[in-house]
Order: C-alpha cells, then sequence, then structure tokens
C-alpha cells in the first residue's frame, strides 16, 4: 500500500508542476480526502447491498455442501462464520479460510476435515466462476486491452497492428506447448514416477472430483444458482463503487467488467484483504479506459475502504459477540470471570 501511494503521489507532484500548480497546493492526502466527499452515498449503500447479499448466497450453498453428509447447520452460524473469516483476513493472508472451517466446526460440534472439504469444493467453484468472468471479460473488452498494450511508450517505436494469432510471441507459445505435449506423450511413463507430477496429477483428479460431487447435491441447479448468484453480487458491487465516483461514472457495463477481473486477480495475491495489490490492479485496469492514477488511487481507496475496512470491521467484530451467544448451550460450564 505505501509503495502504490509513493509512486502515485510522485506521478501526481509531477503532473502538478506541468500545470504550475504549486507544491503546497498539490497534496495526494487532501485530494483523497476531497474524492471521499464527492461519493455518492446512494451507489456506496447499493456496494453494501450487493456484497451482503453476496455473502447470504455463500452461506446458503455451504449449507447445501455440507447436508448430503447429514449436517444440517444453522444458517446464523453459516453466515456468521464466513464474516468472521473476512474479518480475520484483514489480519494475516488466508487466514479467514481457517477461522471460517475452525468456527463452523466448533458451533455445530463437526468433524474439522469434512467441514474443511466442503471448503476445498467451494473454491472449486469459485475457480470456475472466475474463470468464466476472465473469459467473458476478454471476449467482451479484449480488444481494448490489446490497443493498450499495443500503444507505444513514450520514446520507444510504434508497434505494429499484428493480429495476435501471428504474432512471433504467440507462435513459439504454440510451439512450446505443442513440444511438451509430444514430451508428455513419450515419456509419460518415467515422468508418472516424478513426485512432483504425481502431486499435480492427484490435484488435478481432486479439482474433478470436486467438481463431480456437486451432481450428488439434492438441488444442483440450485447450487449453481448460488455460485452464480455469487458473482454477480461481486460484479454489480465494482459496478457500483464505479457510479459512485464521478470520474469513473461514465465507465459503462462492460468496462465494469474489465476493471472487475483486475480488481479481483488484486485479492487473490495473498496481501491483508487485499491491501495494496488490489489498488495495484485497480489502477492498471481503469489505466485501459484513460483514467489517470490519481483518480485510480482515490477509487481503489473507496471501493476497499467501504467494504474492506467499513464492512467486515463492523461485520467481523458483531460477528465475533453473537456467534457465542447464538450457540451458548445449557449444558455449557458457567464461567466465573
Amino acid at each position: 500500500m505505501y509503495l502504490v501511494f509513493r509512486s502515485q503521489r510522485t506521478a501526481f507532484q509531477e503532473q502538478c508542476r506541468l500545470d504550475g500548480v504549486p507544491p503546497e497546493q498539490c497534496s495526494m492526502t487532501d485530494k483523497l480526502l476531497h474524492d471521499f466527499s464527492t461519493v455518492h452515498l446512494g451507489w456506496l449503500l447499493a456496494v453494501i447491498v450487493a456484497f451482503t447479499l453476496s455473502n447470504i448466497f455463500r452461506a446458503l450453498r455451504w449449507q447445501m455442501l455440507l447436508e448430503p453428509m447429514g449436517y444440517r447447520v444453522k444458517f446464523s452460524n453459516s453466515l456468521l462464520t464466513i464474516l468472521l473469516g473476512y474479518f480475520a483476513n484483514l489480519g494475516f493472508p488466508r487466514m479467514g479460510e481457517v477461522i471460517r472451517a475452525g468456527s463452523l466446526a466448533r458451533y455445530e460440534r463437526l468433524p474439522l476435515e469434512k467441514v474443511v472439504g466442503t471448503l476445498v469444493i467451494d473454491r472449486l467453484m469459485d475457480v470456475v466462476c472466475l474463470a468464466a468472468v476472465v473469459g467473458l471479460a476478454f471476449l467482451l473488452e479484449g480488444d481494448t486491452l490489446l490497443h493498450f498494450l499495443r500503444q507505444p511508450k513514450p520514446g520507444a517505436a510504434a508497434v505494429a497492428d499484428t493480429p495476435l494469432w501471428q504474432s512471433p510471441v504467440t507462435l513459439v507459445l504454440l510451439l512450446l506447448f505443442a513440444a511438451a505435449i509430444m514430451a508428455f506423450f513419450f515419456f509419460r511413463e518415467k515422468l508418472m514416477e516424478v513426485a512432483l507430477v504425481k502431486k499435480m496429477l492427484g490435484m488435478l483428479q481432486g479439482f474433478w472430483d470436486g467438481l463431480r460431487s456437486i451432481l450428488k447435491l439434492k438441488k444442483p441447479g440450485l447450487f449453481l444458482l448460488y455460485s452464480g448468484g455469487i458473482w454477480v453480487m461481486f460484479y454489480l458491487q465494482c459496478y457500483f463503487n464505479l457510479q459512485s465516483f464521478p470520474p469513473t461514472a461514465h465507465l459503462g457495463g462492460s468496462a465494469a467488467l474489465m476493471i472487475f477481473v483486475f480488481g479481483t486477480l488484486g485479492f487473490l495475491i495473498p496481501s491483508p484483504g487485499g491491501m495494496g495489490t488490489y489498488h495495484a490492479l485497480c489502477i492498471m485496469g481503469l489505466a485501459l479506459y484513460g483514467v489517470n492514477g490519481s483518480d485510480a488511487l482515490s477509487y481503489a481507496n473507496i471501493a476497499f475502504f467501504a467494504i474492506q475496512i467499513f464492512y467486515n470491521l463492523i461485520a467481523g467484530t458483531l460477528a465475533l459477540q453473537l456467534l457465542p451467544v447464538i450457540n451458548k448451550r445449557k449444558d455449557d460450564p458457567v464461567r466465573a470471570d
């Protein structure tokens, strides 16, 4: 986060110098505070509603994954442990999955390994949905990305507008891919004895088994509907955030999809709640559509603080307090604190 802010502050001050603005009137912090004051609160409320619905869909989906094993968990526990997981991610990357599984296993008195198994399927479905979103984004906005990449940098020669499939890099990659397939075919027996290859094949088999397990659900169509609903709500969060900030409000639905992909990739990089990595990828995504770095940084902070800080801190703290209360049993020992 510090590195992103420092680089954008340097660029902002250089732009001020070119525009003839005195240094004392060119504060990046002042600009961020001003930009926060211009946010449309109605759109931010829509962001919060969309994120809440995504969590509800995820909680319902988690209940469905546990049901075939004979476990009917309470919706409140499913939802609150998810919120607690997001809260934990702010402290340490990926800790949320551990906290989420452990908390549900504790309060519902379930075997931890079986709860963890359902999270694997949960994440596998997220990978499938993310792949679909990325594919759709590049289908709709791939030309914008390619045009941006082909733009000559200052002082560099112009790049010829060669079709992607005719690019030498593409041809080399295709040849390497073909060579790898041939090598695997001829040396497959020896490769199968390598521990790393066995592990990779085991992971692929687990991925396939996880996907097939969906067919064992009582209502697989509803499961897929919840999965799609989660990612539709994630996308709407991005779109509503763009609409809430004047410098990005002009961007349409397909542009929001590409920016959503960039921001999601920022969350995949291990950092506390996506701090810094989300900002850097958002700035890159908005650059495709001509949004300058300082405005892009403001947008990223608005989106980040609305959910990752404001929402997840409050919701996580509430979950931490409510879970012991709603799961208190008569046979629990009385503590004299």
